[in-house]
């Protein structure tokens, strides 16, 4: 059995980095899009969406501090995903702070009526934004840990 988490024999990465970063950069950059669209087209993009008038009125309000974390959220999976395709150990430090503007999303569902907003639907794509988030910050420790990332 082989490896999974060592180079490939020509000095390479792993096969499964290609994979993994670039899943990571589709799925970051629908984030990005997101966010864009969000803070560009508003109540139309939203809407377009299916978002109810509670949950556009919600997303609209969002304080600016909340802003900056998702933009900390999604620019830094971003730049996680392009660093990891690229084998910098600074992928590593991208995918943090990426997970931490996340935290802040999530310190502003908790401490406003976001659980209540957003519905089961919602809680569900955030539970699943944390894990992806989670797996791409393991990931990339594990691939710097492995000498992948340099």
């Amino acid at each position: 059995m082989t490896d999974m988490t060592a180079p490939a024999k020509s000095g390479g990465a792993p096969w499964h980095l290609w994979v993994v970063g670039v899943l990571a950069l589709l799925w970051n950059g629908y984030g990005a899009f997101d966010y864009l669209m969000t803070n560009t087209q508003g109540e139309a993009y939203l809407a377009g969406l299916g978002a109810t008038p509670a949950q556009i009125e919600y997303y609209l309000a969002m304080p600016a501090w909340m802003n900056a974390a998702w933009a900390f959220g999604v620019w830094g999976g971003v730049l996680g995903a392009l660093l990891l395709l690229l084998r910098s150990r600074w992928a590593l430090w991208a995918f943090a702070a990426s997970l931490l503007g996340l935290i802040g999303s999530w310190v502003h569902t908790f401490t406003s009526n976001g659980l209540e907003i957003a519905g089961a639907a919602g809680m569900i794509m955030s539970a699943v934004i944390t894990i992806v988030a989670l797996f791409l910050l393991s990931y990339a420790r594990m691939m710097q840990k492995a000498g992948v990332l340099r």
